[in-house]
């Protein structure tokens, strides 16, 4: 989760009251929110292990005390101390949530952002606000240029998703454009050499921040754009740049302590994400308006290469939506027992409110109506405003009550059976392993030889290595042994896993949703050595079948000089085991796999079914062993251990 930094003293201020550590402590856990560390920059400095300073260089350090406080993830509008003191003092009940106001400019007299047809190859969006008489500080300021960068590395992912540029609007003229263009055509000074005014081309300056160690800071983000044939670039009209979205702004339209006027464009792959951002920047420091919480919108044009209008909205959107969740629900959900009156009351303190109360048009019962400032984004369901709600009403108000069920916890039956079988497969001399869940086609059924089928598959993996969840946990074990071949083999080499396979399915499903796949448990071992080791994974069978108390069918063990010793065999009545020759002719999707001829299917009878196969062992075909790049023959057993239980 994101932490925030914010001098103490300065908080306070904002707050309009002080407190000592412990109190403010006590005040952010009733919140939501945690204060992780006190500290100062003097003691960070003093503290890193990576950040060496000379003696001088650290007494210039301030000791002012500093607060980091842990924030939820999804609350991008706690990210700076504007943020946070507002919703502390609104949470406090010392003032009202603001509303929030898009000033209202006729279309013709709007400032216009111009979006070329080219941005398609590269970032395609683009939305934009004027702030109009804001008074900076230092200390404003510094929180302005921080909470981009908080921004930037949460909900923007890195630049990657919204990139956000801020202007002195004073030091360029409108109307604005975004284009993309050739590295080589877009020419400026960038903001990291104000000072020296040297001016680059695009390509030479991310070479620059590539290489250069004063520029580290902007190296993360240059492959973001760099074997692209275009890059974005916002301009003003006498086409001066004023930013190379998403890594540097021009020069020219650099913020400074006396700007007035701010321009902000947010450029985007992902317009959802940079309308939420710019509506976060704008909420936050719109109180710094002459007019405090208002907005200037601007209108961006989208024009084909003839230069014609095909599309075109007013940014910031600034939303004020209304959402609806049962008083009923929300008060099961946290567990107490308040009216609906309350919950309206209750909502003002977490800038839910005005809150109506309404009724459910199925059943009749009371619902509450919330309304969902635009910074709050994070509000998508009936259970965020109930736990907004639970906040509101202070999670120590709660009264601890003994549940109204008489269970006890234990342990999934098919968890038991997992636990018990890994102690005695181990104590068989095998190795357990824990391989990974998702896995190559290739993995998963060429190199196997076995027929591509269905599988539950990433729309977007990160490499080949994990294209499909794994429907069968054989790749796993062979790609260990491809990894141990420096270990030695003269005594056999022993492998097993338990665990889940994921496989299609549209038919049962537990719960309302239809998620179109399930989990299956396995177990799956591998024996490879100087032999083949057919009989030790055809032994390793036989004692699962023990350890589960199913006995081998008569005609199975006819041949056995223990057929005796089975009449005294522990074994639950009507299960039954026997094993069969597996042939190519069957169709079994996994006789590919094994040595013709050296393969079984184990074939199990329970009294509420006839015969069914529950999994296979067999000697390994060499073609598979080839694939995955093992020079010692091997055997394998893969078992359904659900069918076991």
């Amino acid at each position: 989760m994101p932490t925030l930094a914010v001098e103490r003293d300065a908080l306070f201020e904002s707050l309009g009251r002080t407190y000592t550590d412990e109190e403010f402590d006590e005040l952010c856990f009733e919140f939501g929110v945690e204060l992780d560390e006190i500290t100062s920059e003097r003691e960070e400095a003093l503290k890193s292990s990576t950040v060496k300073l000379s003696k001088d260089e650290i007494a210039a350090l301030s000791e002012n005390v500093i607060y980091k406080i842990d924030m939820p993830a999804n609350r991008y509008d706690l990210l700076c101390i504007e943020g946070l003191s507002r919703a502390l003092r609104i949470f406090l009940g010392e003032m009202d949530a603001p509303s929030y106001e898009v000033i209202s400019v006729p279309e013709s007299d709007m400032t216009v952002m111009t979006v070329k047809p080219a941005t398609l190859q590269i970032r395609p969006f683009v939305v934009c606000a004027i702030l109009r008489d804001v008074k900076f500080t230092e200390q404003r300021y510094k929180s302005f240029i921080d909470l981009q960068d908080q921004l930037h590395r949460n909900l923007c992912r890195q630049r990657t998703l919204v990139a956000i540029g801020t202007h002195d609007m004073d030091t360029v003229k409108g109307p604005f454009s975004y284009d993309a263009r050739p590295g080589g055509d877009i020419e400026f000074v960038p903001l990291t050499h104000s000072a020296s005014g040297d001016s680059f081309n695009a390509t030479s300056l991310l070479e620059h921040y590539e290489t250069s160690p004063t520029c580290k800071h902007l190296k993360p983000y240059v492959p973001i754009i760099k074997d692209s044939p275009v890059y974005p670039v916002v301009l003003d009209a006498e086409e001066s740049v004023m930013s190379l979205p998403p890594i540097i702004n021009g020069s020219k339209s650099k913020i400074t302590l006396d700007t007035t006027n701010v321009f902000i464009e947010c450029t985007a792959t992902d317009l959802t994400k940079a309308n939420i951002v710019l509506d976060t920047v704008v909420s936050m420091f719109s109180e710094y308006a002459a007019k405090p919480f208002s907005v200037e919108p601007v209108l961006v044009n989208f024009v084909n290469d003839s230069g014609d209008v095909v599309k075109s909205y007013i940014t910031p959107q600034m939303y004020t939506r209304k959402e609806r969740a049962d008083v009923d629900f929300v008060n099961s959900i946290i567990g107490i027992d308040i009216t609906a009156e309350r919950m309206v009351d209750l909502c003002n303190k977490i800038q839910l409110g005005p809150a109506t109360l309404a009724t459910n048009p199925q059943d009749g019962k009371p619902q509450l109506e919330v309304t969902v400032p635009p910074t709050r984004s994070d509000i998508l369901h009936p259970v965020d405003i109930a736990e907004d709600i639970g906040i509101a009403y202070g999670y120590n108000n709660i009264v601890k009550r003994v549940p109204n069920t008489a269970t006890v916890g234990s342990e999934q039956p098919l968890n038991t059976l997992g636990d018990l079988l890994r102690e005695e497969i181990a104590s068989a001399g095998y190795t357990e392993v824990l391989s990974h869940g998702l896995c190559s086609i290739r993995d998963n059924f060429t190199a196997l030889r076995r027929n591509i089928s269905a599988a539950v598959s990433l729309s977007n993996p990160a490499n080949v290595e994990y294209q499909v969840v794994r429907t069968t946990l054989l790749p796993g074990l062979l790609k260990t042994l491809q990894h141990n071949k420096s270990a030695s083999f003269a005594s056999g080499f022993k492998l097993f896993e338990i665990s889940d396979v994921v496989l299609p399915d549209h038919e049962h499903v537990v719960t309302d949703t239809i998620v179109g796949a399930k989990n299956i448990r396995k177990l799956c071992a591998v024996y490879a050595g100087p032999t083949s080791g057919f009989e030790i994974i055809h032994g390793l069978v036989d004692r699962i079948m023990t350890l589960t108390e199913i006995a081998p069918e008569e005609e199975y063990i006819k041949n056995s000089t223990k057929g005796q010793e089975e009449k005294y065999r522990v074994a639950r009545e009507g299960w039954f085991y026997t094993i069969r020759e597996l042939k190519e002719e069957d169709g079994h999707p996994s006789s590919g796999t094994y040595f013709p001829g050296r393969a079984a299917q184990v074939l199990l009878t329970t009294p509420s079914s006839e015969r069914v196969s529950i999994g296979t062992f067999g000697i390994l075909h060499p073609e598979v062993l080839g694939n995955f790049d093992i020079q010692y023959p091997s055997s394998s057993l893969e078992l359904n251990l659900e069918s076991l239980l």
